[in-house]
């Protein structure tokens, strides 16, 4: 068995460099390192002690399912780790992928932590993260040890996981119509779901997520959430997202109810504002902005 590292990319060149040194201090290096770039221009990268291939994807919109699927296809090895490209991973990461898959039957799913601005730059070194980084409130920690099982497909998380080639074709892969930002997530983690591959929670196979600047609730990427969302219903009967939606509609973004979402307006400065993530912090989440417009909206009342 062979563990293929895929990552799909546009921009982010600093963060993928970064992943490939990360990847290059390995204590089991991949067999090789599979790039799917959705950008006409190749990214010039560190020297690797493993094969690195760059495969061009490029589509008017961003077409993560199908990279994702792509990466799969150019993949020589028959354990796919994924990993996001603004991450970092662990020097055990590839080790501690293949100790699970070879222990788990199904999807597994790595430790994430975050990390501020800054400390990705030039001379980075692992004891500098581990003094800063941050573990996401919004999502579950890891189990003391081993995997942890976990029964909601809604979990599932792309940023850094692993599986088996043969659990991901019996899935059935990405579902392509879902591009641009969102939902694909959720829907392949339904997909899983229907064909009885489980998923995972690891401790280990850490992955460093670095700072790059984002909006969540992601209201730039408005327009293709609104239709992945409305995508997901279709096929599922219920729609995905609901917090972003919710968020959305309290922002004046969306109209929704049970036939339709109406977006009312473009994100506004303000409402970019509200949602920029801070560089001084290593993440946001949509639950604060939630809670800043209950706030402002309570104090609005209150004035009146």
């Amino acid at each position: 068995m062979t563990a293929s590292v895929l990552t799909i990319a546009r921009g982010r060149a600093a963060h993928l460099a970064n992943l490939v040194r990360g990847l290059a201090r390995q204590t089991e290096l991949p067999s090789e390192l599979v790039i799917v770039r959705m950008q006409p221009e190749a990214y010039e990268l560190p020297d690797a002690p493993f094969p690195v291939r760059q495969i061009e994807l490029i589509r008017d919109s961003l077409p993560l399912a199908e990279a994702r699927n792509l990466a799969v296809r150019e993949a020589r090895g028959d354990e796919l780790l994924f990993l996001d490209v603004d991450c970092i991973p662990d020097p055990g990461f590839v080790a501690e992928y293949r100790r699970h898959l070879a222990g788990f039957d199904g999807l597994v799913m790595g430790e994430v932590m975050y990390l501020p601005d800054g400390v990705n730059r030039d001379g980075w070194d692992y004891a500098d993260f581990e003094a800063v980084a941050e573990r996401h409130s919004d999502r579950q920690g890891p189990p003391p040890e081993g995997i942890r099982p976990c029964h909601d497909y809604r979990c599932f998380w792309s940023l850094n996981f692993a599986i088996r080639r043969a659990d991901f074709e019996r899935a059935g892969g990405f579902d392509e119509r879902f591009h641009g930002y969102g939902g694909e997530d959720t829907d392949f983690g339904r997909l899983l779901d229907e064909a009885g591959v489980k998923i995972g929670w690891a401790r280990g196979a850490r992955a460093y997520h670095q700072y790059h600047p984002h909006h969540m609730p992601p209201v730039h990427h408005l327009e293709s959430v609104v239709r992945n969302a409305e995508l997901f219903r279709e096929k599922w009967g219920h729609r995905t997202m609901g917090h972003w939606l919710h968020a959305f509609e309290l922002m004046g973004l969306i109209a929704q109810d049970e036939e339709e979402i109406r977006i009312l307006r473009a994100p506004s400065e303000a409402d970019l504002e509200l949602t920029r993530h801070q560089s001084h912090r290593p993440y946001c989440n949509s639950a604060e902005v939630i809670r800043e417009i209950e706030r402002r909206r309570a104090q609005a009342i209150a004035a009146q």
